[in-house]
């Protein structure tokens, strides 16, 4: 705590700037309503300005100009508007905490200390000559997290600026009024962390600029570099560096980037509405939010029916290491790596000199356009074209080959029929366009001789609009027979694609594959190579307008999936966050090692990887148990906040098991926790859980599943695998035995979902503990029966 002189020389000095941004809010919210009543108005009356005339080409110039002159004017009023209204918002957002860091900096050269308070937006004083608070973005603003008192500098467009800091200020503002002030060193104080990580959970993340730690700024102003890697522990903060990364890139590159040429791809639909709210928080619009599954939907859903990954690691879960199990986990690791990708590369070429598959053109249960002939044409054009452009020439054959067919189809039988049923509406269709083109004729029109033909042209249009809607969108391509085509006989798929290296239980795998095929369905790792393959073929879909890629639980991607989105967004850079202890699908990709695939996929040159070892979400208590229940976790270092240790609690039945958990959960609430989640292993143990628990009388209890699109306080019964990247105030975990929890393969599932827990941690069990936990030391758990 700072001296009594000092807190009331802060104290006055937040009054000035607190009643300077009522001062300015004041003035400005007459500014902000009385330009949106003009924009308003001016939208009403827009086309009352304009006189439209287009007589002559004369009178249609005017008529243009005079529109883009309006729509200059309201343009140039929403923009003012808009202006003003981010300034108030921003103000208003100030009012209740201006700021929360000041540091003290003397430039090199200078004689004078500048203060620099710190806070989630700029604001300038009264004559708009010098800051009151700098925004936590702007470069001079970085020695905050970056440096302790001494030397110290930053980066500016104009070169690094170099200098000693001699003050380093926190503050706890409520309402206008300062609660604390504490002078720090070189890591955002423990008094302001303590606080902020001891309080409860909520149903929504929140910013987090005022207690980002060195570690997490590198993170947020690292763009140097295409790729940048984050392997941090559960709880360091990965997400929440993340989002504030988003923040200061809308910032810094105002003028050039904008919130939709950024997208995040989330880990599940529930986590978009996690995080929603902490870009708002800091003025800025939200970027674009997906799931990896639903872009698979957008090109594949229609055609095809897609596993997804939530069914996939169900399957694994509940497998029984069978012969066929056994076959289908080498295949998801196969369709996952680099080894099937380049595999698919050579098979394309492969496909240049032979075995290109179509479906012929059919029309009223004939051949209008045989298979044969597409593959016939195709073969006919120069082998040094490549495949995608072969298929674009011979989509154009196609297309002419229609128009072609469609006027000699006008003269068939079946035309004349549908000529007798013609309704009064296509006769005026007809009626019209012979009249338009009567007043255009110079000569006498024969109307009578002309109907015919024209109705005749109408009708063989309308039929082959789907023809040519087929040849537009490739559907000529049998893309379901090439990939089926892939899986036969091994020495054939050596031939196909020039591997060597095949898994064992190929035969099965194929077997597998061609089924599921068969019913017009894809395993989830088939969706990213079928749609790969299909773009080799058809050519390849490129967004160049998205400049920035974040992917959360990077871990559970797939080499194949990063090399698919690479070439999918072409400009972006990719910035990739993950943990690899918490790699719980079957594709998992190495995030950290020098041989990681995600360093090579930009290069070493182009690449930053950055570790978060400390964990700041749970208790020390929490940590110290949870790192031990990995082999390799003794880097992870927790934050120093008490609690009590995670609780271990064996019942003799599931109904003695149902009746403890309730009192447990009554307690919690007591406690004052809002958020608490009974994480299970799988959905079937979610709904055996709901199930038991609201027999026994459980109230407020919500199932979540992967339908949920809310994340919500309360308690929540969820599979360890939709509780990634969130946090609850307590976890439940509902079976800790050894029935639940045996294989190695499942130990990263397992401390997965002990990591969700902030403050309170409790493991229940039937049985036998888990043997990762009967490895455990004692001394870092209490136990009850």
């Amino acid at each position: 705590m700072v001296n009594p002189k000092d807190w009331q020389q802060e104290q006055e000095r937040l009054d000035v700037v607190t009643e300077g941004l009522r001062s300015k809010i004041a003035e400005l919210e007459p500014e902000v309503s009385g330009l949106f009543n003009q924009v308003t108005d001016f939208r009403k009356r827009f086309w009352e300005e304009v006189t439209v005339n287009t007589t002559t080409h004369e009178d249609f110039a005017d008529t243009f100009y005079s529109i883009k002159q309006q729509e200059v004017l309201l343009s140039e009023r929403e923009r003012t508007h808009r202006q003003r209204m981010q300034r108030w918002k921003s103000m208003n957002r100030l009012l209740p905490s201006p700021y929360f860091g000041r540091i003290d900096f003397r430039e090199d050269g200078l004689s004078l200390d500048e203060q620099i308070y710190i806070g989630v937006s700029s604001f300038v004083d009264v004559d708009d000559m010098s800051f009151l608070v700098y925004d936590w973005r702007t470069p001079i603003a970085s020695m905050y997290y970056d440096y302790s008192p001494g030397s110290a500098d930053y980066e500016t467009p104009d070169g690094q600026i170099t200098g000693e800091m001699t003050l380093k200020r926190q503050y706890q503002i409520r309402d206008g009024k300062l609660r604390n002030v504490f002078d720090t060193s070189l890591t955002i104080g423990d008094e302001l962390l303590q606080q902020v990580l001891g309080a409860g959970g909520d149903a929504q993340m929140k910013s987090i600029v005022a207690t980002i730690q060195k570690e997490q700024n590198a993170i947020i102003r690292n763009d140097k570099r295409r790729m940048l890697i984050v392997q941090g522990a559960a709880g360091s903060g990965k997400t929440s560096a993340a989002l504030q990364r988003v923040a200061y890139l809308l910032y810094k590159h105002r003028k050039t980037l904008k919130a939709d040429q950024i997208v995040l791809f989330s880990p599940n639909p529930m986590f978009n509405s996690y995080v929603s709210t902490v870009l708002p928080e800091l003025g800025e619009e939200n970027m674009q939010q997906t799931t990896f599954q639903e872009y698979l939907a957008y090109w594949l859903g229609s055609t095809l029916g897609l596993e997804d990954p939530f069914e996939q690691i169900e399957y694994v879960l509940n497998s029984k290491l069978s012969q066929e199990d056994a076959a289908r986990q080498s295949g998801i690791e196969y369709k996952a790596s680099e080894a099937f990708l380049q595999a698919l590369q050579h098979y394309a070429l492969w496909l240049g000199k032979e075995g290109m598959l179509f479906h012929s053109i059919r029309f009223r249960d004939r051949e209008l356009i045989t298979s044969e002939q597409m593959k016939s044409r195709f073969y006919s054009y120069d082998s040094s074209i490549g495949v995608a452009n072969r298929v674009e020439l011979l989509r154009e054959w196609l297309l002419r080959e229609l128009t072609s067919l469609e006027r000699m189809e006008q003269e068939a039988l079946w035309v004349q029929d549908e000529l007798d049923y013609l309704d009064n509406e296509q006769y005026a269709e007809a009626y019209s366009t012979l009249l338009k083109k009567d007043q255009q004729e110079e000569e006498v029109f024969d109307f009578a001789g002309q109907e015919e033909e024209l109705l005749r042209r109408m009708i063989v249009r309308e039929q082959f609009k789907p023809l040519r809607r087929h040849a537009m969108r490739f559907m000529f391509v049998d893309t379901i027979g090439l990939y089926d085509q892939l899986f036969s006989e091994e020495a054939s798929y050596r031939q196909m694609t020039n591997e060597t290296e095949i898994p064992n239980q190929w035969p099965e795998i194929c077997k597998q594959t061609k089924e599921k095929l068969s019913r017009l369905e894809l395993f989830y790792e088939d969706a990213t190579p079928f749609l790969y393959l299909k773009e080799l073929i058809e050519g390849t879909r490129k967004n160049t307008e998205v400049r920035h890629l974040f992917v959360d639980e990077g871990q559970d991607y797939s080499p194949f999936q990063y090399a698919f989105l690479k070439q999918l967004f072409p400009r972006a850079s990719m910035t990739v966050l993950g943990d690899f202890s918490q790699a719980i699908f079957p594709q998992a990709t190495n995030l950290h090692n020098v041989d990681s695939p995600l360093i090579r996929l930009y290069g070493k040159e182009e690449t930053s990887l950055i570790r978060l070892d400390r964990s700041y979400r749970s208790t020390r208590d929490i940590v110290d148990f949870t790192k031990s229940l990995l082999h390799d976790g003794e880097g992870i270092v927790p934050f120093d906040r008490s609690g009590r240790k995670p609780l271990l609690v064996k019942s003799g039945s599931s109904d003695k098991r149902a009746v403890r958990m309730i009192d447990d959960l009554a307690e919690l609430k007591t406690e004052g926790f809002d958020t608490i989640a009974i994480i299970t292993k799988t959905e079937a143990e979610s709904r055996d859980a709901y199930e038991a628990l609201m027999k026994q009388g459980c109230e407020d209890l919500r199932l979540i599943t992967k339908e949920t699109l809310t994340f919500v306080k309360g308690t929540v019964v969820i599979p360890a695998y939709l509780a990634k990247g969130v946090e609850f105030d307590a976890v439940l975990i509902y079976d800790a035995s050894t029935l639940a929890y045996n294989r190695e393969s499942e130990r990263k599932l397992f401390y997965t979902a002990c990591t969700r827990a902030m403050h309170r941690l409790v493991l229940y069990s039937i049985g036998e503990w888990s043997p990762y936990l009967q490895a455990l030391d004692t001394t870092l758990y209490e136990a009850v029966q």
